[in-house]
């Protein structure tokens, strides 16, 4: 005889004590917290990309700003450069009288071109003269170790290029600033560079450490 054929049913067998109603509240319930998990998503998506196109606005603004106070400052460097080298050239020469130089002509922004060439290698702010020296100033705001070194390189350059008020003369070198580092300052009297100061209205030439001797180009 052949045994009856039993269908296993389909209804899962929930714990005791759980219905299959609250079973299905159940997941009815995350179904909501789903769907607003799902809206808080798509809202913060939404106020992220809102706030990177702020972002991305405020910013091009910004960079409109910065392009424009470049342009305004970089002019008033520019204005502010000229006037410190000229307050550093009125009566530069009295400030050496010590030292015995006679310099009476003063130059500014004295071109240095390459030997039978068109082609300019630097200039020098100030240049002072009398027959027997030369002495070439280099102007800075704010004057640093870098500005040392480079000065030491335009030295070199006007010694074996020099201009026709240089030729045939002693070459020293100078600087002046407006504030300067004090490694800088150091840096500057082991190179042999006189060096001046812009104080208030007036220009200073700082007393050197007792061994400073002034290099001869």
């Amino acid at each position: 005889m052949t045994e009856p054929h039993t269908q296993e049913s389909s209804i899962p067998d929930y714990p005791k004590g759980i219905t299959f109603e609250q079973v299905w509240a159940m997941f009815q319930e995350s179904d909501r917290k789903f769907e607003i998990s799902r809206k808080e998503a798509e809202l913060r998506s939404r106020d992220a990309e809102q706030r990177s196109k702020e972002a991305d606005r405020r910013l091009q603004k910004l960079e409109e700003q910065v392009e424009k106070t470049s342009k305004i400052v970089g002019g008033l460097g520019n204005s502010i450069g000229e006037l410190i080298e000229t307050l550093f050239a009125a009566r530069l020469w009295e400030k050496f009288s010590s030292y015995n130089y006679n310099f009476k002509r003063v130059y500014q922004l004295m071109p240095v071109y390459e030997t039978n060439s068109s082609r300019m290698l630097t200039d020098i702010d100030i240049l002072l003269s009398d027959s027997e020296w030369a002495m070439a100033v280099e102007v800075k705001r704010r004057m640093y170790k870098e500005d040392v070194m480079d000065h030491i390189k335009r030295m070199d350059r006007i010694l074996n290029h020099p201009p026709a008020e240089v030729k045939g003369k002693k070459l020293l070198g100078a600087m002046a600033g407006g504030t300067i580092d004090p490694d800088a300052l150091m840096l500057a009297y082991e190179a042999g560079f006189f060096v001046l100061e812009l104080k208030g209205e007036s220009v200073e030439l700082l007393k050197p450490p007792e061994d400073f001797e002034p290099k001869v180009w």
